[in-house]
């Protein structure tokens, strides 16, 4: 044989193919099959599920901040607004490298450390599908030159807003506040769903006080976008709601001169209106610009303001807390005529020191040699300690506080402006429950003329001072006038509050009381002569020293050999006219010295700025 010859299976061959056949359309038919149940899946089961996040690709909602109410004076001088601002934000979910995209924005537009650092802070702490403002207050140039670099940056927009202004100013701004940057704290406390948008919250004064009103109602727009962010069009929208308007008790031009009235000195001076609260101005002086809280101010600057000896950020009007001096007399010397412990014709010698019995400890007069035998006006009009050492001892210590405090001494007065501190009305059961220590006479001594633990606020001396000029009604004081609806333009008054009436069991008292505030500024040994020579209308006023530091027995107070900061403050409560108070004014000048000298003259120009004749 030449070789094998092999022969085909034919029969074979052809089982083999199609079994081979048979098992690719099997695995086709379930290939085929899965992707039909997929398709079901997607198409029925899941339709509603993915139409949803297409849409939400092509669809998203952004919120509207409203615009931030106004606020105006009693005169209609605007104190705050809103200017037309740009600045650049920062959608975080749109953007694959955040520390890149920072970097490069650093290249083309200035990036503080400050703004970086809240930047981050709001990026751990919103979600990422919300936009975080980088730059606030925009340059054109700076705008001008990111546009153009606009493509190398998804996710990062400049867009238009309002931003907070003073345009007044540093003027009354403890009064005012400022709005701020919303913080850690302050997302706490805010309601997320109505500030959302929002960057900014009121940090202060009247800003914060009403912040709910001025801030107004967060408003909704539902947008189509590309793929890349840009919006297409505008599919619905839920406009926001402006924040309402406030008008002031605030007389502008009364709070400007009172601030330039002080000079270089520290301090502060509530003008109040005996008639129905109405605060007519605000000074805590020295002040400071509020403009530049709006955006985040400058460390530097902070800190400069910060470590101020003078603290400018300190609001003396509603926190800052001082012995009364001789301003308490005409409230001593009524408690005495009232409660029956003295009368008007009740007499005292004045040595030019005062000692209770049994003790060897002299009681200064500010009179070294004396005001001979006083009565309740010459006490008041003179200012003579020893009469007051007299009454307070013949008082006690806890009739004092009985009848002080329905003059609002010791509590916070209720003025519509956070922060406000009560003072101190000192008490037996105060020094026992507070100190664990007994009371003792010599302090009931110098109670009487306003030192000691006697503390008051600028706010209580001038509410005190409106209740001795209107009759006794205890009124609170209030510095919003009225606010007015963004959607109504209705203007809605806030009404005047009465809190008590102080009973007045012979009106005579009143009167004898009032006389001699008249005669410390018309008469001619008054302690506030200077102010009421050419005065066309009649003021009622009483001087105050407030010792910052005690006195050894012998020892002699002379201004010109200690430190500035030492030095006696300088006090002057009054009102005016007499037979129809409009005003009635508390000052404390801060290391001013004498009341009359000092603090007298700066209530003088406010009563004249406010009644009308022009100050010289």
């Amino acid at each position: 044989m030449l070789g094998q010859v092999h022969l085909k299976d034919h029969l074979f061959e052809s089982r083999l193919i199609t079994n081979r056949a048979i098992l690719l359309l099997i695995i086709g038919g379930l290939l085929l099959s899965v992707l039909l149940v997929r398709l079901l899946y997607l198409q029925v089961v899941s339709h509603e599920h993915f139409t949803t996040l297409s849409e939400d690709n092509r669809v998203k909602l952004q919120p509207l901040p409203p615009n931030r109410g106004l606020i105006y004076d009693r005169n209609g001088i605007l104190l705050a607004e809103n200017l037309p601002s740009y600045r650049l934000e920062i959608t975080p979910e749109e953007v694959d490298d955040m520390g890149a995209t920072l970097s490069a924005l650093e290249n083309i537009i200035e990036i503080r450390d400050i703004d970086r650092s809240r930047f981050e802070k709001l990026l751990a702490r919103k979600p990422r599908f919300e936009a975080i403002p980088l730059r606030f207050h925009m340059g054109d140039e700076e705008v001008a030159r990111f546009s153009v670099n606009r493509h190398r940056f998804p996710g990062v927009d400049i867009t238009a807003g309002l931003a907070r202004h003073y345009p007044q100013g540093p003027l009354a701004v403890h009064a005012l506040g400022y709005v701020g940057r919303i913080d850690e704290k302050a997302l706490k406390v805010l309601d997320s769903s109505n500030y959302r948008g929002t960057s900014h919250v009121g940090k202060n004064g009247i800003e914060k006080t009403y912040e709910e009103l001025l801030h107004g109602k967060v408003g909704l727009q539902q947008v189509e976008t590309t793929a890349q962010g840009r919006i297409i069009r505008v599919l619905s929208r839920t406009p926001p709601v402006s924040g309402s308007n406030l008008y002031l008790t605030l007389d502008s031009h009364v709070q400007q001169v009172a601030e330039e009235a002080f000079g270089d000195f520290s301090g502060s001076a509530i003008a109040i209106d005996p008639n129905n609260g109405d605060i007519l101005a605000f000074v805590s002086l020295p002040t400071y610009d509020p403009n530049p809280f709006v955006n985040g101010i400058d460390y530097d600057d902070y800190a400069a303001l910060r470590n101020n000896d003078k603290e400018p950020l300190f609001n003396r009007a509603l926190r800052g807390q001082y012995p009364p001096g001789s301003t308490v007399k005409p409230f001593m010397g009524l408690a005495g005529l009232e409660t029956g412990v003295s009368n008007e014709n009740s007499r005292t010698y004045c040595p030019g020191f005062y000692m209770l019995a049994g003790k060897d400890r002299k009681y200064r007069d500010w009179k070294r040699s004396g005001h001979g035998t006083v009565d309740l006006n010459i006490a008041i009009t003179q200012s003579c300690d020893v009469y007051f050492y007299d009454l307070a001892q013949s008082m006690g210590i806890d009739r004092i506080h009985d009848y002080l405090q329905h003059f609002g001494f010791g509590r916070a007065s209720g003025i519509d402006i956070q922060g406000e501190l009560p003072g101190l009305l000192p008490s037996k059961e105060w020094k026992r429950s507070r100190r664990n220590q007994p009371w003792f006479p010599g302090e009931t001594i110098i109670t009487g003329i306003g030192q000691g633990f006697f503390l008051v606020t600028p706010i209580q001396l001038a509410t005190a001072t409106a209740a001795l000029a209107n009759g006794g009604h205890m009124l609170q004081p209030q510095i919003v006038h009225a606010e007015q609806e963004a959607e109504t333009d209705d203007l809605l008054p806030h009404q005047p509050q009465r809190l008590e009436t102080i009973t007045i069991n012979d009106q005579q008292h009143w009167d004898h009381v009032i006389a001699a505030m008249v005669d410390v500024v018309h008469s001619a040994r008054g302690t506030a002569r200077g102010i009421g020579k050419d005065s066309p209308y009649t003021i009622a006023g009483k001087t105050g020293t407030a010792q910052v530091f005690g006195l050894k027995q012998e020892e002699k107070y002379d201004a010109e050999t200690i430190a500035e900061k030492l030095r006696d403050h300088a006090l002057f409560i009054a009102f005016a006219p007499v037979d129809e108070p409009k005003i009635a004014v508390a000052i404390i000048v801060e290391n001013g010295g004498g009341g009359g000298s000092v603090a007298a003259p700066i209530a003088r120009a406010i009563m004249d700025a406010y009644l009308g004749k022009p100050s010289s």
